[in-house]
């Protein structure tokens, strides 16, 4: 019997089968997901290609402000954009756009070659159809099934449309950055030029051609990234500033190298010579200048409202969207804060720089202390540009890190005087020593040069005293001083940066008006810290609610805190460096803040109704002489306030429960003692429980000799009785409370020879001193009747002046006055 051969399977035919197998596993896969991807794919609408609705503007009121989106959308016919601009779009989008059919293979494969071999996407293959498909039907998502929906409507649009129609709806609706939306509002917005009349350059058409691919990336280099922070009194100053340089040249770089690859394209598509292509790329990008000046309402408010829609709902469904926004927009304020910002006599002597912009500049934030809402935003003193810098509330960011101006004074009850009543139980009675004094390697002065000697926490806060603020900011602590202000919404400080520099303002990150107002909104709100915002709520084109905005607060201070300080920056208005801010009637509180050299001038003060805080500076940053926070800012916060607040009735600001008022004595901020004068003892606001318990005992009574008010020696023929302030150390002449403090020092003029010459060079006496008589006493010149030896006189040996003093005595009258007319404009 035969046997039966078995058939074997040749290995040929086994990978035949396996990849046959797979083949059909992986068509029925692609169909399946295919139809996955069909199933939620929008209907091919014609209609769909003009259903653009701009966004809707509303202020407090609910009335309609104005509509951003359509506004800068400018429809043009394809036969009125000039050749040059279309050969750019499609050497650099799409050059084989007339010959395909919506798909290009050839991009396509090339693309595939380069994704695969890379291992990730680098290349895409969208051509313009695809393109206009995707603004018109589709999200941003970047997924296959999105892909795929893009190109089923992409062959329909194909059936549809002629390519001049497609090439013409494309230029009218692609975004180009500063809020252009369309290749003519694109060059009315870059160029100020109308292609319907004007001629574009090669190197303009190439640049507008470059920006839709990435338009805030390209176009960012306009932005006006100019908030350089000058870094005063800081070590890293010259960093900071060389890293906002490198930024803003890798910025126009990237912009450069776009715009160039644009017209390499154009040269290898043949439209343009090598020539051609090397003259133009030789050209500057535009600098802004001939830009087209905005045309609404209350841009810088706005701006912020666009720019914080913008980045929650992208900038499709905000110009395009028809969104309906209701804002805290209150365009009386608006408006007065303009006019003020405007007006020339508000500001030092002016320039117009490269860019047509008035320098120097300034910026102005009014929001409401209790509820957070803003205003009025006034980024500038003219507004040229959509969404450009917006002065009052944008920060530079520059390697993650934010970039402001520096606050000068204006920081000192942020970080110095507050924490200190937070943390400490200190008022606005309690005694700092303002004595030339050396933290470490940091010497610092006082504005004006002098010092003040022992005075209160009013005193040093009314005029602003620099030696005070930094004691208070040393005894605090950096820590708690930062844990402060970021209760306050104030987040760029660094302790280790800054260090004790922070309490004059030396912030190496800078702040913005924005910021400052709602610190400064916190002492008016009894110590409640409400986050600033200006919209309550965004609708959809229908009315239906997408969101509403609540209030972001928290308490910051005790309100015992924040009625202190309140009623030490009453003083700073009544009678220190903001007496410009003054309202009369109606109570203010506010501060005064000046750099080095004046390149940043500040006022921020409050009433019960309304915050403002006005900054003035060069957008690089340059000395202003003779301007002070306490007058061009200070002038400006007036107007508005007091034009705002015109028709307001009057209201105090509301005292809290646990305020108390005290008597204490003036030079140890203790109960007054047996030796304290009348003349050192002051009543003022405590919170309830730090009333001092102990009495003053560094007022004692001394005898010293009557020339020169140092230790008696045993030849000193004169010797008088007096009150001194008794201290452990000592302090030069040049402290304004020298005479009354006691000395440490042995007189050593007279000797058992009469005057040692020697030592009357020392004292600066005259040789021959007259005996003192009684018709020789002087009175003093501010209270008659008061004899000199019970004030906090200049000179040594205050009782018993001799007539030969008299001329020093004048001298040091007329240098004082001096001296307080330069801190009154501080």
């Amino acid at each position: 019997m035969a046997t039966r051969k078995s058939r074997r399977l040749r290995p040929g035919r086994l990978l035949f089968l396996i990849a046959a197998l797979f083949v059909l596993i992986g068509g029925f896969a692609s169909l399946g997901y295919f139809a996955y991807a069909m199933s939620d794919m929008p209907a091919f609408d014609p209609v769909r290609l003009e259903n653009m609705v701009p966004t809707s503007i509303y202020d407090k009121d609910g009335n309609l402000v104005t509509r951003i989106g359509t506004e800068n959308r400018e429809p043009i016919k394809l036969n009125e954009v000039p050749t040059v601009v279309k050969d750019a779009f499609l050497a650099i989008e799409d050059d084989r756009f007339y010959d395909h059919h919506g798909i290009n293979f050839r991009s396509f494969g090339r693309a595939l070659f380069k994704n695969i071999t890379s291992g990730e996407i680098r290349e895409g293959f969208s051509t313009i159809t695809m393109q206009l498909v995707k603004l018109s039907y589709l999200t941003p998502e970047q997924s296959l099934k999105r892909k795929l929906q893009e190109i089923v409507i992409t062959l329909q649009m194909e059936r549809h449309f002629t390519k001049d129609e497609i090439f013409e709806m494309y230029l009218n609706k692609i975004y180009f950055g500063q809020g252009a939306y369309g290749i003519q509002s694109a060059a009315q917005t870059f160029f100020g030029k109308d292609l319907k009349k004007d001629q574009l350059t090669l190197e303009e058409a190439a640049f507008l051609a470059g920006l839709p691919q990435a338009p805030s990336a390209y176009s960012r280099y306009l932005d006006g990234a100019e908030s350089e922070d000058d870094q005063t009194n800081n070590q890293n100053s010259d960093k900071n500033k060389q890293e906002i340089e490198e930024k803003q040249q890798k910025d126009y770089e990237l912009t450069l190298n776009r715009r160039n690859t644009v017209l390499l394209r154009m040269e290898e598509a043949g439209m343009i010579t090598n020539q051609q292509r090397q003259e133009a790329a030789a050209k500057p990008l535009p600098d802004g200048s001939k830009m087209q000046a905005t045309r609404y309402p209350y841009p810088y408010f706005i701006d912020y409202v666009t720019e914080k829609l913008v980045q929650k709902y992208g900038p499709d469904m905000v110009y395009k969207g028809g969104l309906k926004v209701y804002t805290t927009l209150d365009p009386k304020v608006q408006k007065i804060a303009e006019s003020a910002l405007a007006n020339p006599r508000n500001f030092p002597k002016s320039i117009v720089d490269k860019d047509g912009l008035a320098q120097p500049q300034g910026a102005a934030v009014f929001m409401e202390p209790g509820t957070g809402y803003l205003r009025a935003i006034v980024g500038g003193r003219d507004h040229k540009l959509q969404r450009e810098l917006n002065r009052a509330t944008q920060y530079q960011l520059y390697n993650g890190r934010k970039i402001g101006r520096q606050p000068g004074s204006a920081i000192k009850p942020i970080v110095a005087y507050g924490p200190a009543v937070e943390y400490r139980g200190m008022g606005p009675a309690s005694v700092i020593d303002d004595i030339p004094t050396s933290f470490g390697s940091y010497s610092p002065k006082n504005s004006d040069g002098s010092f003040k000697g022992l005075i209160t926490m009013r005193t040093a806060l009314t005029s602003s005293v620099n030696i005070a603020a930094i004691k208070l900011l040393q005894q605090t602590g950096l820590d708690q001083a930062v844990k402060f202000a970021h209760g306050l919404g104030i987040t760029t400080l660094d302790a280790n940066q800054d260090g004790l520099a922070m309490a004059l303002g030396g912030v190496s990150s800078g702040v913005v008006p924005l910021d400052m107002a709602g610190a400064y909104g916190a002492f008016a709100n009894q110590g409640v810290y409400v986050k600033p915002y200006a919209i309550i709520k965004v609708e959809d084109q229908q009315g239906t609610l997408i969101d509403q905005f609540k209030p972001e607060q928290r308490r910051a201070m005790k309100a015992t805190t924040a009625y202190l300080v309140t009623d030490m920056l009453r003083s700073v208005v009544q009678s220190g460096t903001g007496t410009r801010a003054n309202l009369g009637a109606r109570p203010a509180a506010g501060k005064t803040g000046t750099t080095d050299d004046g390149k940043d001038i500040w006022f921020v003060g409050y009433t019960p109704e309304l915050v403002g805080a006005v900054w003035m500076g060069h957008d690089k940053p340059q000395p202003m002489p003779r301007s002070f926070g306490g007058i061009y800012p200070a002038m400006i916060w007036r107007e508005v306030m007091s034009k705002a607040l015109s028709e307001v009735p009057v209201r105090q600001f509301d005292r809290p429960g646990g305020i108390i008022t005290a008597t204490v004595d003036s030079k140890s901020g203790l109960l007054p003692g047996p030796n304290t004068p009348a003349n050192h003892m002051v009543s003022d606001l405590f919170a309830d429980g730090t009333v001092p318990k102990e009495v003053d005992k560094l007022h004692q009574v001394m005898e010293v000799c009557a020339t020169t008010g140092e230790l008696p020696n045993d030849y000193c023929p004169d010797r008088i009785t007096k009150v001194v302030v008794k201290l452990p150390y000592t302090v030069p002449p040049t402290v304004a409370d020298f005479a009354i403090r006691a000395p440490l020092n042995t007189c050593t003029l007279h000797t058992p020879d009469g005057i040692d010459p020697a030592a009357a060079e020392k004292y600066k006496l005259p040789s021959i001193l007259p005996q003192p008589d009684d018709d020789d006493v002087e009175e003093d010149e501010e209270n008659p009747g008061v004899q000199p030896g019970n004030g906090d006189n200049w000179l040594p040996g205050t009782t018993g002046r001799h007539k030969t003093e008299g001329d020093l005595r004048k001298a040091a009258i007329i240098r004082e006055a001096a001296r307080e007319k330069l801190r009154e404009y501080n």
